[in-house]
């Protein structure tokens, strides 16, 4: 009996798609949108935490699929250990997003795993997009030849947001949603959360929610009210 699809939007949230990314490299998303779409040049992202590459994978993922196209998304670090079925569970996909290549970097068995599916996907034309918060030559891999394959593939560098860029992400995000989010609020908000990116998307859509239940904007008082936060 077949498994029903989830909902493209229940698999790749709305707000991780490649078109809601806020400060890529020039060109980047152009490259990202047609290996979805088509096939092509793989990518290697990397950046350090929270600058976006999990958006990005995610957001492949859903072009491809929109597209008619078989899509799959795995963080690795879920998979150590055993990462060899977890590839092989793939097989049969035609775009495999694997997130955060570090994480099984010095363990031989997981190496060998992704070496092995790297070169059966590349065999099958199956298109191939990597993440990781350092370059190949960075990280601490045992198998020279897996380094050498990931070092193949056209590099993508990744930076965290500055503070305009994360201004940027709330305006657009709050449009999305239809949420009526002055510059005060942003200011408020840019103040008094850290720089962690997924901690202020978090935090919007806590807000969010909040607001809709009190059906009230999302104002300075407001944001004060709902985070019980002193002046």
């Amino acid at each position: 009996m077949s498994v029903p699809q989830l909902p493209l939007a229940l698999r790749y949230p709305p707000d991780q798609r490649i078109d809601t990314f806020v400060g890529a490299p020039a060109g980047a998303l152009a490259q990202l949108d047609a290996l979805a779409r088509a096939g092509g040049e793989w990518l290697y992202l990397v950046g350090p935490g929270g600058s976006g590459k999990t958006h990005l994978l995610l957001g492949a993922c859903a072009v491809a699929e929109q597209a008619g196209r078989r899509a799959a998304y795995l963080p690795l670090r879920a998979a150590a250990g055993r990462l060899r079925d977890a590839l092989d569970a793939l097989d049969g996909n035609d775009l495999l997003a694997l997130d955060g290549v570090d994480a099984i970097a010095g363990h031989r068995d997981d190496e060998v795993a992704l070496f092995d599916a790297h070169n059966r996907a590349r065999a099958a034309g199956v298109a191939v997009i990597y993440a990781a918060r350092g370059n190949p030559d960075d990280l601490a891999l045992v198998l020279p030849d897996l380094r050498s394959r990931l070092s193949q593939c056209a590099r993508v560098a990744l930076s965290p947001l500055d503070d305009e860029g994360r201004r940027e992400l709330l305006r657009q995000r709050a449009q999305r949603r239809g949420v009526v989010l002055d510059e005060a609020a942003i200011d408020w908000l840019l103040r008094r959360v850290g720089r962690d990116l997924a901690g202020l998307t978090a935090l919007f859509d806590r807000l969010d929610r909040a607001s809709l239940a009190a059906q009230r904007r999302i104002t300075v008082p407001f944001l004060r009210a709902t985070l019980d936060t002193a002046p």
